[in-house]
């Protein structure tokens, strides 16, 4: 960050990677949970209401973000500096588009479901975030607790992913009776 005496201005104190961030009694934040297989193919109603990325403090907030196909996502930018949002997208458009201070938000929608896009600011290399669209509502990215709910899962057997950055990910099954809800644990290690 030093590049850029804005981004340590915002900055007073170390910033640290966000890849890995814990809670007090060593919840995992940034996990994307979701319903991997067992629901059928059926169509789902898709969310008006925005999903919102933020630019602040020369970072981008939150660092993991998910989204239905065709729901609002927008880019807002909170700091007193330019930045560029790069959505490096694979099935989905990939695009990229410069954001003044001040300006309005970047808008966009994902047309096909799509996993662990890569968000880049071209003007500051350290920014980096994910997105998930989803063709289905049953997913849920973890709190700085690693807490998640998935709710309102129709009875079945379904196949549950949790995905960990970079790309780590568990799978496993569970079976809902009606009216029945159940608590699931993914325990992630470091590579070291």
């Amino acid at each position: 960050m030093s590049a850029s005496a804005t981004c340590v201005k915002a900055n007073p104190a170390p910033v640290l990677p966000q890849d890995v961030v814990t809670g007090p009694n060593g919840g995992l934040a940034n996990v994307v949970v979701y319903v991997k297989s067992g629901l059928g193919h059926y169509r789902y109603p898709v969310p008006q209401t925005p999903v919102v990325l933020d630019q602040k403090n020369c970072m981008y907030t939150p660092h993991v973000l998910a989204v239905m196909v065709g729901q609002p996502f927008s880019v807002a930018n909170s700091d007193l500096t330019m930045h560029n949002v790069h959505v490096m997208a694979r099935h989905n458009r990939q695009w990229s588009s410069s954001q003044p201070v001040g300006s309005a938000p970047l808008k966009s929608t994902f047309e096909r479901p799509e996993f662990a896009i890569p968000i880049l600011c071209n003007i500051h290399p350290w920014m980096r975030a994910y997105i998930f669209a989803f063709d289905q509502p049953y997913f849920a990215v973890t709190g700085a607790d690693g807490a998640f709910a998935i709710r309102n899962l129709p009875p079945g057997t379904y196949t549950i992913e949790a995905w960990h950055e970079p790309n780590q990910t568990m799978d496993e099954t569970v079976t809902l009776a009606p009216r029945e809800s159940k608590m699931m644990t993914f325990t992630f290690h470091s590579g070291s």
